[in-house]
């Protein structure tokens, strides 16, 4: 039975990937691929993380985090090296810094940037509007 935490930490990654794949887009919900250039609408791409997912020091991390098409993301492996070059090279060896660090949320944190996620997105939502 899925705990509090990782349910809250589910709803944490639908928020804030929804604030990642919206926060680029033109007012008709398209923009460019991270990594390739390629215009997708933003339902139809992923929140691609430079820092895999799987260390929470950066998995909410908005840097670490970009609108990126399936092709980049699943079928490429997430295009590390251009994602990186994207970056510039003193933000990238940041992040894999900070992705190396210990880092766990408390309840409260994460409920926390749920509702600011929550916020964000509505915010963008506004704007297309």
């Amino acid at each position: 039975m899925p705990t509090e935490r990782s349910k809250l930490v589910k709803k944490l990654d639908k928020i804030f990937s929804e604030f990642i794949r919206r926060r680029p887009c033109n007012e008709h919900g398209y923009a460019e691929c991270f990594t390739c250039g390629s215009f997708h609408y933003w339902k139809e791409v992923d929140a691609g993380h430079f820092m895999s997912r799987g260390k929470y020091a950066t998995r909410w991390n908005e840097d670490n985090v970009q609108f990126q098409c399936k092709r980049c993301n699943g079928f490429r492996s997430g295009e590390q090296y251009i994602f990186a070059q994207n970056l510039g090279t003193d933000l990238a060896d940041e992040l894999v810094f900070e992705s190396n660090q210990t880092r766990k949320y408390s309840v409260g944190e994460i409920r926390e940037m749920i509702e600011t996620y929550k916020e964000k997105v509505e915010d963008l939502k506004r704007d297309m509007e």
